[in-house]
């Protein structure tokens, strides 16, 4: 019994260090200049900061890849979830040409904001400086409601 135990665990070993060498890409796509939401509309200085701690980190071509993020199978999920949050809502590319759109689009994060979908309660447990207390979501929420009427 030990002996097939022993080769058990040695095959799961082999298995998570071959998994190792399946993971996705940690490059951050370039950044067009002037398609950035920070550049374009430029928002009070704690507004940004607020838009950088809690949401860059998933929505713009300005992520910080985690230590475990390169660890399988952990990255496999932080990569989809940064490829999801990009798909959805991505503040480098952001439609200056389009204010339609861009209404629309702070419109959403608006609500998001408001019904505590963003920032992801997974993520906050484990990023603590991405949270939003009440105050801040307020302010933000609101700062994104007066720019969806620009």
């Amino acid at each position: 019994m030990t002996k097939r135990l022993k080769g058990f665990g040695g095959i799961c070993v082999v298995a998570v260090i071959a998994l190792q060498f399946t993971n996705p890409s940690h490059q951050n796509p370039a950044r067009v200049p002037g398609h950035d939401v920070l550049a374009s509309n430029a928002p009070p200085p704690a507004m940004a900061a607020m838009l950088k701690n809690s949401c860059y980190n998933c929505h713009s071509f300005e992520t910080e890849w985690p230590w475990y993020s390169y660890v399988a199978p952990f990255s496999w999920y932080v990569a989809r979830d940064v490829d999801a949050a990009r798909a959805s809502l991505n503040f480098s590319d952001w439609p200056q040409d389009d204010p339609r759109r861009a209404r629309k689009r702070w419109r959403r994060i608006a609500d998001e904001v408001e019904n505590g979908e963003m920032p992801l309660p997974k993520y906050t447990r484990i990023h603590r400086q991405a949270r939003l207390n009440e105050q801040q979501r307020a302010d933000l929420v609101k700062w994104a409601e007066a720019q969806s009427e620009q």
